[in-house]
């Protein structure tokens, strides 16, 4: 009998991958593999707003947005002024970006309407993939939607000064170029191992608007939990604050997009989705953390620690030995993602690499994007490149070194072959996009399923009281 497995998301036409025609074979496809969706393992997760089509999930996040809008006080926008409407690239990759662009759509449309302004941008920010935010503008035709005036901003682009209470900060001037701003984000556990969900939902304003000496500040000079103090400060300064009307957030939760939240208080919304990530991704976090072995596939069009599934990222994985959400784990010694750029207290030339999660026993590569530093991934976990991803790794700018430490396999068969041989598990976990759950083999499905009672209770009686008293919360 055929097993079930999930979609994975769709390969994506870009600069930073391979053609989509050289991608022969998704992990999804491998003999005895399954899906195993997370509201099977537990019961009480967040139900989607739909698992219907693409049209039919536009359709409820432009209605949600439009009655969330209804609350927010947008009385400071005249018909003369303009308005940036300030994005960031991670959103157009969550389950395949429609609903961000939607949401995002809709914002305009109501501004417009209910304030007589024509003059209404789109600012995208990117990290270190200069181009991405023009890519996904482009694939989400909001170039023509906003009529020529949708733009991607990059780190390396003009700042202009943040006076904060903390120094002078920088953030992307032309992010700020309009009378008013706004904040268009989403609340998924990307990136865990740096906010450790503390001031989740102000980060952008350290990341996507600002300058490449503000995030390298925050990435660099400042560890986690400290570093999260940036963007709260940026965002609470008199320059950002004359400028903010609102802060619209994509609902989202490990079973899919759950709504739209829009305000005019972020930090009020920040301390509701602090709670929510807490519920919503503490269960399938605690799980993923409790599996003894496994073959990670990465088969998805983003970068290897992005790379996603279930809602859940490789990055994510990769600290899952350690509890993240608990604010007594220090930085370091634990074994995480962060401790791979920043070794204990000395410069990464001077010490050794951590290892990451121990359960990962081997890393196959079957698709994914190039253009972020991940040579260490291949220097920490024994690593198997299928054929053109090996190629494209190969020339990429930022990992000139990463097949120096990885085998280029013929193609994904081969490449599970090997890994399963060595690994000695027959335990193989894949990010792949898909949405609502993971595909995996019969071994480690039956695992999951075994462990999933026995971690939502650990949740809802110890870890979940724990994790909201040291934030506060009640």
């Amino acid at each position: 009998m055929k097993l079930q497995t999930l979609t994975p998301s769709e390969p994506r036409a870009s600069y930073y991958n391979i053609d989509p025609a050289v991608l022969k074979m998704r992990a999804a496809q491998l003999p005895g593999m399954r899906g195993v969706r997370i509201a099977d393992l537990f019961p009480d997760s967040p139900r989607p707003i739909t698992t219907e089509s693409a049209d039919a999930i536009r359709e409820r996040v432009k209605a949600d947005t439009l009655e969330q809008l209804k609350g927010v006080d947008l009385r400071r926008i005249q018909p003369d002024d303009s308005v940036n409407i300030l994005a960031s690239h991670h959103g157009f990759s969550i389950f395949g970006g429609e609903a961000y662009a939607e949401m995002i759509r809709t914002i305009r449309d109501e501004v417009q309407r209910r304030c007589g302004t024509s003059a209404v941008r789109l600012l995208v920010g990117v990290g270190m993939r200069f181009r991405e935010a023009e890519e996904y503008i482009k694939k989400f035709e909001l170039d023509r939607f906003f009529k020529g005036q949708a733009w991607g901003i990059c780190p390396v682009d003009e700042g202009v000064p943040i006076p904060t209470e903390i120094g002078t900060l920088y953030g992307i001037r032309r992010a700020y170029s309009a009378q008013w701003i706004i904040h268009t984000h989403n609340n998924d556990v990307r990136e865990l191992h740096y906010h450790r969900q503390i001031g989740r939902s102000f980060k952008p304003f350290a990341m996507s608007y600002a300058t490449i000496e503000t995030r390298s500040s925050y990435h660099q000079s400042m560890g986690p939990r400290s570093s999260n103090l940036l963007p709260r400060m940026i965002f609470e300064s008199a320059f950002v604050q004359e400028k903010f009307v609102a802060s619209a957030i994509l609902q989202v939760a490990p079973t899919g997009t759950i709504g739209v939240s829009v305000s005019n208080d972020l930090q009020q919304q920040d301390a509701e989705f602090t709670r929510l990530n807490l519920h919503w991704y503490g269960k399938i976090l605690t799980l993923l953390g409790k599996i003894p072995d496994a073959v990670l596939i990465i088969d998805y069009p983003g970068p290897i620690p992005y790379t996603t599934a279930g809602g859940i990222l490789f990055g994510n994985f990769l600290n899952a030995n350690v509890d993240e959400f608990d604010l007594d784990v220090p930085f370091p010694p634990f074994n995480r993602y962060t401790d791979m750029l920043y070794p204990g207290d000395s410069p990464l030339y001077q010490g050794e690499l951590p290892p990451p999660n121990p359960a990962i026993k081997a890393l196959v590569i079957n698709y994914c994007s190039k253009g972020y530093p991940g040579t260490f991934f291949a220097q920490q976990l024994p690593t198997l490149v299928v054929g053109p991803q090996a190629d494209l790794f190969a020339g990429c700018e930022q990992n000139t070194t990463f097949m120096d430490y990885a085998v280029k396999v013929k193609d994904l068969p081969q490449g599970i072959g090997f890994a399963r041989r060595f690994g000695k598990t027959a335990n193989m976990l894949v990010f792949d996009g898909a949405i609502g759950g993971f595909n995996v083999t019969e071994a480690l499905a039956e695992k999951l399923h075994e462990l999933a009672p026995q971690v939502s209770r650990e949740v809802d009686e110890v870890l979940m009281p724990h994790w909201l008293k040291q934030r506060g919360l009640a």
